[in-house]
């Protein structure tokens, strides 16, 4: 199977979890998907793939999802909801950060065949991590303030895919500057470096543009009263 065949795959997947857990779970869901989302996608990145005929990075599309959950977050429950799910995921990234970076100090057993492929992933971590949380940190806390101001313009839910598409737009340009500058730049050559940079704002954007029927239908989900939010009792 090609590389772009498994990327739209990928893409569907995470589309459909979102929905799951959303249905199942409600805003729970979503919370808990943003802290999957934000660890799976900082393990991905390290690894880069050729997309479309150029080379790009993996974890473009998990990150990506992370704006559709502050998207429905905004739409169905308000500014502040949406901020929670930003909260937890710099929190979830940084407690596996930490946790990891002590995880491969522990000196392994003869018998360990795992240290080599932990070590190569993650003693770049800390890096990676402090990039994707000022880029994620900044491009979040934007993309909302976007969201609601598309929204209070554009009310309709007609205008859903505007305030969806545009507050992200820049609000993903954001997070691939400040994420490529601070984890990739002089890590490998400035040709490499600005493939990765333009593929990871297009793909992202693309993946944006996707999740707008999924947005719509989590909006119609909640609309008719068919989540299943978790409650603690």
């Amino acid at each position: 199977m090609s590389n772009e065949f498994l990327w739209v795959v990928l893409m569907v997947v995470n589309f459909v979890g979102i929905l799951i857990f959303y249905r199942y779970a409600g805003k729970t869901g979503l919370y808990v998907w943003t802290a999957i989302a934000t660890i799976t996608a900082n393990i991905q990145v390290v690894k880069t793939v050729q997309l479309f005929g150029f080379v790009a990075t993996l974890g473009n599309i998990v990150y990506g999802t992370t704006f559709l959950v502050t998207d429905i977050l905004s739409e169905n429950y308000g500014k502040k909801e949406a901020r929670k799910a930003v909260y937890i995921g710099f929190g979830s990234l940084i407690s596996m950060t930490v946790i990891m970076q002590i995880a491969i100090l522990f000196k392994p057993d003869a018998s360990d065949f795992a240290q080599p492929a932990l070590k190569t992933i993650f003693s770049i971590m800390p890096r990676i991590a402090i990039a994707s949380l000022t880029a994620y940190w900044l491009s979040q806390l934007h993309d909302i303030w976007a969201y609601h101001l598309w929204k209070n313009k554009f009310p309709q839910t007609k205008f859903l895919w505007m305030r969806n598409n545009f507050s992200t737009m820049v609000s993903q340009f954001i997070d691939s500057l400040v994420f490529c500058f601070i984890a990739f730049w002089k890590v490998y050559p400035q040709n490499i470096f600005w493939s990765i940079f333009w593929t990871t704002y297009i793909f992202k954007w693309i993946v944006a543009a996707a999740d707008t029927p999924f947005l719509y239908f989590a909006k119609k989900l909640h609309d008719s009263g068919k989540i299943n939010e978790l409650v603690v009792e």
